[in-house]
């Protein structure tokens, strides 16, 4: 979390928190028929039943019955949010303006390996700009971020949204939009013939999925896919502006290079149709992991108008902790010991010793020093065992003839070596 919060403070975003649950109305229809199934709804207090009639309450029909008797429900991105933040808030926001934020957030899904019904989203957003640099900029952080944890070889994919249009324009399926794309993202997961029948069941004509094969079939370099995607989407205006979009995120990450991530052209992918209106993103873990994506994002060009502020644009990603936290821990990247790290424990040898103790390591913490005093008088090797299971480096024996000496008995838990010091020698040392 702090590599994350560090990476973001780079590269110009403030933080920022909005509370853990919305109003529904908030929520409710902007993730799809899949997302408000996965909402998760806050009973009214009191007496919630009191609105709902007799004849409701019969029908036992729930979907009806919901509204009276539930009008928060807890987040289910940060997102959505944030836009209502935006517009509650434009009059003191200076844009662009520039956002992070990492809380929870709630999906009533079914849980398994890395998917959870509470998990924490690390965002950063700009709205305010149309400008593609930040496209450019939030890849870059993407990198850095994977980078600073060690977490070499995630794949960035993108995509954008003008061209999943231009292509649903150029095979005649535009009525077919939501259902076309939508089964189009699933080619990871079911394959080319599980994508093709999906689209068949949602009524999209054979000579539409006979046009889209190319599709299926895409290899090459991010250049060589977009150049054939471009040649496809030949007759759509508004699939070249997306081919073109993705080139300048292309072309600047090149010339500006990245750590060890690497940015990948994926038209198959689609998620968060709809809110995202131009590039889209979402991040592979490094190869031989077997985890969904670890982070994603894109463009949304009017997700504050749905709370009355039009022509607001804006961009962001989010980073998946908790999986990236697994991905982390299956490639054996986290230390064997990961402790807050106190740098010197003191010995309990009783109150008077304590108050000596305290005294030394009050001063210690103003120096920046991560010192603390064992809470109880116990046996020296049980408090000695504990510093060593603790992986603390350094403990400190302050007894009566180092109170009357005004020194400290300094031992290396490593090598057992021992120095009687004064203050500030120990400082010192402990620096």
């Amino acid at each position: 979390m702090d590599i994350i919060k560090s990476c973001f403070t780079t590269y110009g975003f403030a933080p920022i928190e909005t509370p853990s649950f919305e109003n529904s109305d908030t929520l409710m229809g902007k993730y799809g028929e899949e997302g408000d199934r996965l909402i998760f709804k806050i009973l009214n207090s009191g007496d919630f039943l009191r609105k709902v009639d007799d004849g409701l309450y019969a029908s036992k029909d729930s979907g009806k019955m919901t509204s009276k008797i539930s009008e928060k429900a807890l987040r289910y991105d940060l997102t959505v949010p944030f836009a209502r933040y935006v517009v509650q808030h434009q009059n003191e926001i200076t844009f662009p303006f520039k956002r992070y934020q990492i809380q929870p957030v709630w999906r009533a899904d079914r849980p398994q390996k890395g998917r959870f019904r509470e998990f924490f989203q690390c965002d950063a957003d700009v709205v305010g700009s149309k400008s593609l640099w930040q496209e450019v900029e939030l890849v870059q952080l993407y990198d850095a971020v994977f980078s600073k944890l060690k977490l070499e070889g995630a794949t960035i994919k993108m995509n954008n949204r003008k061209i999943l249009s231009g292509i649903a324009e150029v095979i005649g399926a535009e009525d077919k939009l939501i259902d076309f794309t939508v089964a189009l993202d699933k080619l990871d997961k079911i394959g080319e013939e599980g994508v093709k029948k999906e689209m068949r069941e949602k009524d999209i004509s054979e000579d539409a999925i006979i046009k889209v094969q190319p599709l299926f079939e895409m290899t090459g370099t991010a250049k060589e896919q977009l150049a054939a995607i471009a040649v496809l989407l030949a007759n759509s205006e508004t699939g070249i502006q997306g081919v073109n979009e993705l080139n300048f995120i292309v072309d600047n990450v090149a010339s500006l290079g990245l750590e060890t991530a690497q940015l990948a052209i994926d038209v198959t992918l689609a998620r968060g149709l709809n809110y995202y209106t131009g590039a889209i993103f979402e991040v592979a873990a490094p190869e031989g992991v077997a985890m969904g994506s670890i982070g994603g994002g894109g463009r949304y060009d009017d997700l504050t108008g749905i709370f009355g502020m039009k022509d607001v644009s804006g961009v962001g990603i989010s980073f998946g902790l908790d999986r990236i936290y697994l991905v982390i821990e299956e490639l054996g990247l986290f230390p064997e010991t990961a402790t807050a790290n106190t740098k010197v424990l003191f010995i309990n040898f009783g109150e008077t010793e304590s108050l000596y103790a305290l005294k030394s390591i009050k001063k210690l913490r103003a120096e920046g020093i991560n010192a603390e005093l064992y809470p109880d008088k116990a046996k020296m090797g049980k408090q000695m065992g504990y510093a060593d299971k603790r992986d603390i480096k350094y403990t400190v024996l302050a007894g009566d003839n180092e109170m009357a000496s005004e020194t400290y008995t300094l031992k290396n838990m490593k090598t057992g070596e021992q120095d009687i010091l004064e203050f500030k020698k120990l400082v010192h040392k402990l620096l």
